[in-house]
């Protein structure tokens, strides 16, 4: 271990050991004018500059843990003021003074996705306790039929005294206005108001706020345009479930203040921001050619590979750079949890294809109180934990895999808060040091964009379907009658979909090859 390469910060509970990362000699002394630049463009950033000049858009999530960086009175004052409903909320549910028409509220429902629903999970699952939860948490994350009637199912009888969070920076994403619908009529089945049960996190004058102050809804939290949803949990996307289920939000805010000082260092060696952009840059050769694979030997934080995938891939995967050049950046993300990928996919690791490298986050509290001996020496479970962390780190680093490794002295509010800060200042940098625009996500829009396309088309075929009911046609067929012949694929796809979900309506005739099938609407 080289001391210059293990960075010490006991009054944050926080280390970081970049001596298996295998710097070359001078290696970072060639990237110091690079590192320094990124860091000064992170502080125009946070000091208001336009970060997103696709949308002409400010990038504010740092002043969220310190209103007072804000570059103007109103956000600052916007800020203190979102915090303090967020708690005043918290605690007007918990002691009973708000509650639903049945009761006391007992179980939390957060419908959103992407990072209205990543952030959420991944900190609940990380700080949350059966014993000290205040409301039981659960989530509609995706437009799946078969997973909301599970959660529905997992909710019960309880729905009654559900408390609902949608949460939608425009009220337009699909997922989540299907979420809200779904959920909508879950309630109005049981003769429960929905209305009453329902707060919306939204941006102020959007289709949702708009809909949930015609609806009388309990009430309404904002989403700004300078906060991105993969960049929002220390927003009130992400304060207001954990302060509904009783997380300790200031501590959360705090150990991200913390970090945000840490990593503005301007000695980019004694900053570990700065350092883990600078060991993403060195491993990936800048040009994302490795995977990272995030190891968390802790299960509170099994969750982190996952949400860390949305805030680096969203950010860094784009087609271009800031001069519009085609470069193709970013970098692949996964990871579970320790020791269990020890049983799973680190024998690929070992001795597969070396197209990745690893960071491991290293937990020294094994529990809380004393455990049993678990052998004739006398080691107890977190003494095999850690064995197999250090193990797992040696054995992959004699085989050539690098690594990087974060350690905290625990899980808690802080801490957590912490390893938020530090991912997405490093986000930031790495983005600066190969000259792309971490802020925007364009292909996101593109996907939604396509989605609408296939949408509009469904509409047309069921609308033809119906035109000529009971005659029955193959998807080509279909197809060019609608004048979408190039989406012949497309066609096909809708019309097997409608025969099994809709069968009362819709009739497949199969013959030897199932591509010229036939469909009708009865």
């Amino acid at each position: 271990m080289k001391s210059e390469l293990y960075l010490s910060h006991p009054d944050a509970q926080f280390w970081a050991d970049f001596s298996f990362v295998d710097f070359p000699d001078g290696y970072l002394d060639s990237m110091s004018e690079s590192i320094s630049k990124a860091l000064a463009s992170m502080n125009e950033l946070e000091s208001g500059a336009i970060a997103n000049p696709d949308e002409n858009r400010m990038v504010g999530h740092y002043w969220l843990r310190d209103a007072e960086l804000a570059p103007n009175k109103e956000l600052t004052h916007g800020i203190g003021e979102t915090i303090a409903k967020v708690k005043e909320l918290a605690q007007s549910v918990h002691s009973g003074s708000i509650q639903s028409p049945q009761g006391p509220f007992t179980v939390l429902l957060i419908i959103g996705v992407g990072g209205s629903a990543l952030g959420p999970q991944f900190v609940g699952k990380a700080l949350g306790h059966p014993h000290t939860d205040k409301l039981r948490v659960h989530f509609f994350d995706n437009t799946d039929p078969d997973g909301i009637d599970l959660t529905l199912s997992e909710i019960g009888d309880a729905l009654s005294t559900t408390l609902v969070l949608v949460i939608s920076k425009s009220g337009g994403t699909p997922e989540t206005r299907n979420g809200m619908l779904e959920a909508e009529n879950a309630f109005t089945q049981r003769g429960l108001d929905f209305s009453a049960h329902t707060i919306a996190i939204t941006g102020d004058g959007s289709k949702l706020h708009q809909y949930s102050q015609e609806k009388e809804w309990l009430d309404f939290l904002p989403m700004w345009d300078w906060v991105g949803g993969r960049t929002s949990e220390t927003a009130a996307v992400g304060l207001l479930p954990a302060a509904m289920q009783g997380i300790d939000i200031d501590q959360l805010l705090s150990g991200a203040k913390q970090m945000d000082g840490l990593t503005r260092e301007s000695d980019f060696r004694n900053n570990p921001a700065a350092m883990l952009a600078l060991s993403w840059y060195f491993l990936t050769d800048g040009k994302g050619s490795k995977d990272m694979v995030i190891l968390p030997y802790k299960d509170r934080l099994e969750l982190f590979a996952k949400y860390l995938q949305q805030l680096i891939m969203e950010s860094l995967g784009k087609e271009k750079d800031l001069a519009g050049n085609v470069v193709h950046q970013g970098i692949s993300v996964y990871g579970n949890k320790g020791s269990t990928d020890q049983h799973a996919y680190v024998q690929q690791l070992r001795e597969g294809v070396p197209n990745f490298f690893a960071t491991f986050i290293e937990v020294l509290q094994t529990r809380e109180g004393e455990s049993i001996a678990v052998d004739e020496d006398g080691m107890d479970s977190g003494d095999y934990l850690h064995g197999f962390f250090l193990g797992t780190r040696d054995a992959l680093y004699e085989k050539d895999r690098k690594s990087v490794t974060l350690t905290i002295s625990k899980v808690t509010p802080a801490a957590v808060g912490g390893l938020i800060a530090l991912f997405e200042r490093a986000v930031g940098l790495y983005a600066s040091l190969v000259g792309i625009n971490a802020y925007h996500q364009p292909g996101v829009e593109a996907g939604k964009k396509a989605a609408t396309a296939i949408l509009a088309v469904r509409k047309a075929v069921v609308d033809h379907l119906k035109a000529i009911s009971g005659n029955a046609q193959t998807a080509s067929q279909v197809a060019e009658a609608i004048g979408q012949a190039e989406k012949n694929t497309w066609v096909f796809k809708i019309l097997e979909s409608l025969a099994v979900n809709h069968s009362s309506s819709y009739q497949r005739i199969s013959t030897d090859c199932p591509l010229e099938d036939q469909f009708l609407a009865r």
